[in-house]
């Protein structure tokens, strides 16, 4: 079924390359007045003739893109960049409809293109900056996903909110008598309503007959008190329209207008004063106070394709639109705004890393912060739009094509604590600084990794119903494996004893216990086999480091037995090292003998001495 997404919008969206010859006028006229569904049937006959070029399947692409087909966008996209004329903006949709296709790796190639042509586009510096992104964005879950019943096959929905008077309000191509849009083929939008049962169900839809036209209406916001409405209309109904004699076509746009309840019905006050035969304005959303009025646009000043809006409201009177700005805003597509309560606007983005097509994003207008994408369940491979939440009945609402037509879903708060990890010294019982602590999903995944604080404490939000397992390590420390066990909600506190390594690692050297050789010998014993095989650990640990070894003896015996004696206990501490695995490269030794004494006793060493400067140093060459 073909996606009405920027149906309910009309925005502007226009392809960069102009026609090449007479062949494609027809074709050229249908896509320029947004008929999408036969411009495909056009631009196909050309494509399996002999006139078949590069503009053209281009058009194709942008057609299939454009009706949210990204089986085929693909298709054409493929053939398009075959060409020499091909500009940057198809590269991007090329790349988006790979992504919708979960086909990551080939889209990264794809932005590789585009980043080399618009090396200055934001978009493109955001996938050199970090082009291998999908594992980012998986978090902690925040919501549990369900279907509603008011959706139904070959149909689209979307645009939910729940009032607080229990009724859902939602936009729905499903009135089959109603004329058909040539941008889709499918019948124009009706505003519906359903009320919502204490089980979550929801009551069979019924039209808003008051509030719907011929042509487009909805999706709608609401006022808190639920009787003030500003909603989406299409301008033909109101005789507005920009007239194509060439097509014999009236190209409408998208408004806001105004409503109030009277006597439980809906009454159309006015359309708002910067509604545009030029431009669009729709999927309104009304800030708590009713004093800010957030929407989507492709008015001029914009930063792409369609942006995020808002105006301010005093009564009937409206200020002027600001456009929300980059920290919201890309060169591509912005739209469906939902303002929550404590002023976190929710949109839908296709210009922002995701996991393809429409994602759902959030930012707290409050903070500087970049907008974060919602992850996983809210947002998959397809179209994720038109998020919506009611804070007092802790339930939210939003539209998706995963399943192959724009269907509402239910969004359900998970259960969220804060899992509290204490790390601390299991001899002494001191809390340790600067562990790192990962958290770890149900198949041993590290969904995150921090540093503990002064106070050996790291913090992170769980989903309590869930398990997690945690990783800590520490300089100097063995590793330690622990769990957090699922919990009803608050916060549990998880305490990590970390048992003190008998290897010191500093910036120069590894340190051991005393590596021990019998008397005149050079053998490895079983107790210096088990030192030496924390070396061993400590280097598989750390791939990069390379070691060389220092071999000691006393100073009893001639200068010339002692230096061979420690060359020879060098090499086998070597050669040993090297048993296990570690390449030749990472380690080497001399022997010293005992003109290296760690005690300048000379000759006349006491035993103690002797026995300090009897020794073997592993000196780091390289971390």
């Amino acid at each position: 079924m073909k996606n009405i997404l920027l149906t309910a919008c009309a925005l502007l969206v226009m392809s960069h390359l102009s026609a090449q010859d007479k062949t494609t006028v027809k074709a050229d006229m249908l896509f320029d007045t947004y008929q999408y569904v036969g411009a495909i049937e056009e631009y196909l006959k050309l494509a399996e003739s002999k006139n078949a070029n590069t503009y053209i399947f281009s058009r194709l692409g942008e057609s299939y893109y454009n009706v949210f087909d990204a089986e085929n966008a693909s298709k054409w996209f493929a053939k398009a960049i075959k060409g020499k004329t091909v500009d940057a903006e198809t590269y991007y949709h090329y790349a988006q409809t790979l992504k919708a296709l979960g086909k990551y790796q080939e889209a990264n190639k794809i932005m590789d293109v585009f980043a080399k042509m618009l090396p200055k586009d934001e978009r493109a510096k955001e996938h050199l900056a970090n082009p291998d992104y999908i594992p980012s964005l998986t978090s902690s879950k925040a919501f549990d996903v369900a279907d509603t019943n008011i959706n139904a096959k070959d149909e689209s929905n979307f645009g939910a909110l729940l009032a607080q008077d229990n009724q859902l309000y939602f936009a729905s191509t499903r009135n089959a008598s109603n004329r058909t849009d040539k941008w889709n083929n499918q019948p124009y939008l009706d505003i519906y309503r359903a009320g919502r049962n204490a089980n979550g169900t929801l009551s069979e839809a019924t039209p808003v007959k008051e509030l719907n036209t011929a042509f487009h209406d909805g999706p709608i916001t609401l006022s808190q008190d639920g009787n003030t409405m500003y909603f989406a209309r299409d301008s033909h109904s109101e005789g507005q329209y920009e007239k194509n004699k060439k097509a014999n076509i009236k190209i409408g746009r998208q408004g806001i207008y105004k409503a109030v309840k009277t006597d439980g019905k809906w009454n159309v006050v006015e359309a708002l004063p910067f509604n545009s035969t030029t431009y669009s304005v729709t999927n309104p959303s009304l800030s708590a106070d009713g004093k800010t009025l957030y929407f989507a646009s492709d008015m001029p000043g914009g930063f792409g394709e369609s942006d995020i809006w808002k105006v301010s409201v005093t009564g009937n009177s409206y200020g002027k639109p600001e456009n929300l700005g980059a920290l919201v805003n890309t060169a591509s597509r912005e739209n469906f705004p939902f303002i929550a309560e404590n002023n976190t606007l929710y949109f839908a983005s296709m210009g922002r890393q995701g996991y393809g097509g429409y994602d759902v994003f959030k930012i707290d207008l409050n903070q500087t912060t970049q907008p974060e994408n919602m992850g996983k369940p809210i947002n998959s491979e397809k179209d994720d739009f038109s998020f919506s939440f009611n804070q007092e009945k802790r339930v939210g609402y939003f539209s998706s094509n995963r399943n192959g037509s724009d269907a509402i879903y239910q969004a359900i708060p998970t259960c969220r604590a804060k899992a509290i990890i204490v790390v601390t010294n299991s001899k002494t019982k001191a809390p340790i600084a600067e562990a790192s602590v990962a958290i770890l999903d149900g198949k041993g995944n590290v969904i995150a990794a921090e540093q503990s604080d002064a106070s050996g404490r790291v913090t992170y939000d769980i989903d309590c119903k869930v398990g997690y397992g945690l990783q800590v390590k520490a300089k100097n420390f063995e590793v330690a494996d622990a769990a957090i066990a699922p919990l009803q909600s608050g916060e549990t506190i998880v305490e990590v004893p970390l048992v003190p390594t008998s290897v010191i690692i500093t910036d120069t050297e590894v340190i051991l216990k005393s590596i021990y050789f019998e008397y005149d010998k050079s053998n490895i014993t079983a107790q210096g086999a088990t030192e030496l095989d924390k070396l061993v650990k400590v280097m598989k640990e750390n791939p990069a480091m390379v070691i060389f070894v220092k071999s000691h003896t006393d100073s009893n015996g001639s200068d010339a037995y002692n230096l061979s004696l420690s060359e020879r206990r060098a090499q086998s501490t070597v050669q040993y090292i090297i048993s296990k695995g570690i390449t030749p490269d990472r380690i080497s030794g001399k022997g010293y003998g005992s003109t290296e004494q760690k005690v300048k006793c000379g000759k006349k060493c006491t035993p103690e001495q002797d026995a300090q400067n009897r020794r073997s140093e592993f000196m780091i060459v390289k971390k």
